[in-house]
């Protein structure tokens, strides 16, 4: 089956957490303390990987998270940091925020690699709490949290050249014909399903990929038919090639289906139509095709919205004719054409705003009375706080008092006696 678009979750490891130790050895009056340091957690990486040729293995599983680092020991010893995930994808995946839209990463060579989520840094030990007016700290921090996404990626197969074009107009027959792939090909609409790649040698040694992409129809951006599902993968092509069925044998008529076709790029992406596009005029060996073809050469002369006339070759798939012309004049526009970087998602409109900063916690209360704290950054500082120790709950007292937290508190009516809690705990409220 071929998969060309997910949805996972992804979590970096935790950093280990700092130690609270003391040295205690014979001879040794001064010992002081001597807790380690946490390890770094493990990144999420994102790799190539050439074998693989579609998404398939991401439907069995959804998650994906690091291990995090070790903890600090005795004597000053840092925790064991932990080992990098790496996750394998096709060449040619786009890694994307999906709550944001955003591009990740976009990996296309066959050694891509990207970080999507960073690893916690390790908690510090003891040692770094020392001061003059407290010798011996038993502070210490817990590791921080690794960074977590929810992303979604898509694979956009890596072609030079796309086929584009309705349904049963000879995409799948010219690639059959010039490559030594073999797609499905029938006498009916739809046969081809999935993208289709094959690699086209010419005799002066030039080559390029080529993609006999699923048939579109009229309203594909919008979800009709297959288009809309495999639309994305013309946004690598360098160049497009837009067969025509100039037999009519369809009903259809050939510059009615050029229109067609070209509004429906031009609904996924306006930019598509601004890479170079030849005009295949196919099944060139049926009765009607050469009327058909003047006729839409006329069509095209007078079309004066159409700014960039496409050029024209006259093919027939099925007997071979006029198709060595075609493959040079396209090795020649690829030599000449740059590739094309993948567009980020507009979900964001542009506007006029003041910027507001984003406050560092934010103050609730529930139906018990319980006033709730939230916030990432205080949250944070929670998370790395170790709570088995008084002093280190002292200085987390401290942090949320130097944000005004206390301040907050009183404002919005807490007394004293009153329950605070910040994630899964719980304490007294006294001004």
């Amino acid at each position: 089956m071929f998969v060309d678009q997910v949805k996972i979750s992804v979590k970096a490891g935790k950093g280990g957490d700092g130690m609270v130790a003391f040295r205690r050895e014979k001879f040794v009056p001064n010992g002081g303390p001597a807790g380690g340091d946490g390890g770094r957690g493990g990144d999420i990486v994102f790799k190539v990987d050439e074998g693989l040729r579609t998404l398939m293995d991401f439907r069995y599983q959804r998650k994906f998270k690091a291990k995090s680092g070790g903890n600090g020991a005795i004597k000053s010893m840092t925790g064991r940091g932990a080992e990098d995930t790496i996750i394998s994808v096709p060449q040619g995946t786009t890694i994307m925020n999906d709550e944001t839209g955003a591009v990740m990463g976009d990996l296309v060579a066959s050694n891509d690699s990207v970080i999507i989520a960073h690893g916690g840094r390790g908690g510090r030990g003891n040692i770094h709490f020392a001061s003059p007016k407290n010798p011996a700290p038993e502070i210490a921090e817990n590791g921080e949290p690794g960074q977590e996404f929810d992303i979604r990626l898509e694979l956009k197969v890596l072609a030079d050249v796309g086929l584009v074009g309705f349904p049963s107009v000879g995409k799948s027959t010219l690639l059959s014909t010039v490559t030594s792939a073999k797609p499905k090909i029938a006498e009916y609409h739809f046969t081809t399903l999935v993208p289709n790649l094959g690699m086209v040698r010419l005799p002066d040694g030039r080559d390029f990929v080529m993609a006999d992409l699923p048939g579109l129809i009229e309203g594909a951006a919008k979800g009709v038919g297959l288009g809309f599902q495999f639309l994305r993968h013309v946004e690598r092509t360098r160049v497009i090639l837009h067969l025509i069925d100039m037999s009519g044998l369809e009903g259809r008529n050939p510059y009615d289906d050029f229109e067609k076709i070209n509004e429906e790029l031009k609904a996924y992406d306006p930019d598509i139509l601004k890479r170079p596009q030849i005009v295949v005029a196919n099944k060139m060996d049926m009765p009607d095709s050469e009327d058909n073809l003047a006729q839409f050469k006329e069509d095209l002369a007078q079309d004066k919205l159409l700014a960039n006339k496409p050029e024209i070759y006259a093919v027939s798939a099925l007997t071979h004719k006029g198709l060595t012309p075609l493959l040079q004049r396209t090795a020649d526009i690829l030599a000449e054409t740059p590739k094309f970087p993948v567009k980020q998602e507009e979900t964001v409109k542009t506007a006029e705003y003041d910027f507001q900063p984003e406050p560092e916690f934010k103050i609730t209360q529930d139906a018990d009375g319980t006033w709730i704290l939230s916030g990432a950054k205080l949250e944070k500082l929670f998370q790395m706080t170790d709570i088995n120790h008084d002093e280190s709950l002292l200085r987390f007292a401290r942090q949320m008092r130097g944000m005004g937290v206390d301040d907050s508190l009183r404002e919005h009516g807490a007394k004293n006696g009153d329950s605070v809690q910040i994630d899964d705990f719980v304490f007294e409220y006294m001004a």
